[in-house]
């Protein structure tokens, strides 16, 4: 079974990564550009066909290891 990941900073949490990306594409000439937050994406293979075991197998390794819970949200999506 596929599942994405995705990881992003909560909402008022500063993120000056995504402000260096937004300053490095006005630099670049790309207009229109405001407010960038940056992420992680993580595409994992799971060795079940239980989706719900898939689930909270990747929510426990959100909690553990691939998102900080403190300043992180996590979105769990399976294919």
């Amino acid at each position: 079974m596929k599942a994405r990941v995705t990881v992003t900073l909560k909402t008022g949490v500063l993120d000056p990564q995504g402000k260096a990306i937004e300053g490095a594409l006005a630099s670049l000439g790309v207009d229109g550009v405001a407010n960038v937050r940056q992420g992680k994406v993580f595409d994992i293979e799971l060795d079940t066909a239980d989706r719900t075991r898939a689930e909270e197998t990747l929510k426990a390794a959100c909690e553990k290891l691939l998102a900080n819970t403190v300043i992180e949200n996590y979105r769990v999506e399976i294919a």
